[in-house]
């Protein structure tokens, strides 16, 4: 501890790590309104029109489902905006930046709030605002995530830009897990818009990405996949992701029915993102020691090893699965600091750094929403169809629970793991 204290001390006082740091929390400030309202968003909104307003699950469910197919299809397009402003100036792209978060800040007080009262109309109301909200969160995100990777530099560096992004992102998801509780959400969508008018203004004074002149590449809506090194990390992160998304659609199953601990679940929660969050600065030494994809491997091992010890958890098992929900933060942290981080490298080598950064993240995001969407497609039509249902006792029910929340997850992140060392590792791929 004491080491730590005196590391602490010694970077207090070294001019240019104060200067690194303050460059990172300016550019990574805003990550932390997007992850808060990201959550009220997916978690919130639909129980509050069904629940406050009376709107039919089924048809409320095909809205939502339509607003996300929406939202998934309009990134790649939100990434050529991106590339467009960024190829004008930083400060266009800034402006930009302003603009769509004007949008998810109107959108997202309008969504809790509606001016209508009859099914119908807010069904309407729901699809048309939820619409716009996404696409001002979408080109909030994307903007700020090619922003990221146009600063450059070696593997450790755009590791430490991602961390600073990812480590405010999952601040905001701890806040914005309690705060709508708490506080109601008339107070929440009020904290949300004065956090977001800081996160951007913040990143008005980050540091500055370098232009650089297109030098006739394919057009830069497909240029990504005339990359094969884009090709071959997509592939890895898709089957990372989808690996990831399915044990995040099921915990709360798991928790109520497997281990019958639901006044637990704040703290399950607390402590995964909390762990993922303070798990940024040993991912950065890691990849550092091992490199970019050698660390990422070792977070995919370590969340096999989790989750199957988490097999065998039964009811009342609260500590243990405290000591899981800790281990595979920390692995949570390798997902979202590295693939990104390896990503800009992808774009450094391709030699389209400079300009085809927001076309790059508009498929990545894509890629992500897509796994949330598999996921929930895959696991919860497999679970029904085993004899699950949402709160049953009956064994092979909760053992067909068990299946799906903890041994699909570790094979597929097992393939992953090939993937990643057939596809990347061996061939080296990763140059610093």
């Amino acid at each position: 501890m004491n080491g730590v204290l005196r590391w602490v001390a010694e970077m207090a006082v070294r001019p240019a790590a104060s200067t690194a740091r303050r460059d990172g929390a300016t550019y990574g400030a805003i990550g932390l309104p997007l992850a808060f309202v990201a959550l009220p968003l997916y978690v919130v909104l639909p129980n509050h029109y069904a629940t406050e307003f009376g709107v039919p699950l089924a048809a409320l469910g095909a809205v939502l489902l339509g607003a996300r197919l929406f939202d998934a299809a309009a990134d790649p397009l939100i990434g050529r905006w991106a590339d467009w402003l960024f190829a004008h100036s930083t400060r266009a792209a800034w402006l930009g930046t302003i603009g769509a978060a004007v949008v998810v800040a109107v959108g997202f007080r309008a969504l809790f709030f509606p001016p209508v009262e009859s099914s119908a109309a807010l069904l309407a109301w729901v699809a048309g605002v939820l619409g716009l909200t996404y696409l001002g969160y979408s080109g909030v995100s994307v903007v700020h995530q090619a922003w990221g990777a146009r600063l450059g530099g070696d593997a450790r560096h755009r590791t430490r830009v991602v961390a600073w992004r990812e480590g405010f992102a999952l601040a905001g998801v701890l806040v914005a897990s309690v705060l709508p509780a708490f506080a109601g959400m008339d107070v929440t969508t009020i904290v949300f818009v004065l956090l977001l008018a800081l996160g951007v203004a913040m990143l008005g004074s980050a540091p500055q990405p370098h232009r650089t002149a297109d030098r006739g590449a394919p057009p830069l809506a497909v240029r990504p996949f005339a990359t094969g090194a884009f090709r071959r990390l997509l592939a890895v992160y898709l089957v990372n992701g989808i690996a990831a998304a399915i044990p995040a659609t099921l915990v709360l199953f798991f928790i109520r029915d497997r281990l019958q601990a639901q006044a637990f679940e704040p703290m399950f929660l607390a402590s995964y993102f909390a762990a993922g969050a303070l798990s940024m600065p040993l991912w950065l030494r890691a990849v550092a020691r091992y490199g970019l994809a050698s660390s990422w491997l070792g977070g995919m091992a370590l969340a096999v090893v989790t989750f199957i010890g988490a097999a065998f958890l039964g009811a009342g098992d609260v500590f243990a699965y405290t000591a899981v929900c800790l281990a595979s933060g920390i692995a949570l942290g390798a997902d979202l600091a590295l693939p990104p981080a390896l990503l800009a490298g992808v774009i450094q080598r391709s030699g389209h750094a400079g300009q085809g950064e927001g076309a790059y993240f508009g498929w990545w995001n894509f890629a992500t929403k897509l796994n949330l969407a598999l996921a929930a497609g895959a696991a919860l039509p497999a679970l029904q169809l085993f004899g699950y249902s949402p709160g049953s006792t009956d064994g092979d029910a909760l053992q067909a629970l068990t299946l799906a929340y903890c041994v699909l997850p570790c094979a597929l992140k097992l393939f992953a793991m090939v993937l990643l060392y057939k596809l990347w590792i061996r061939r080296g791929t990763e140059v610093a």
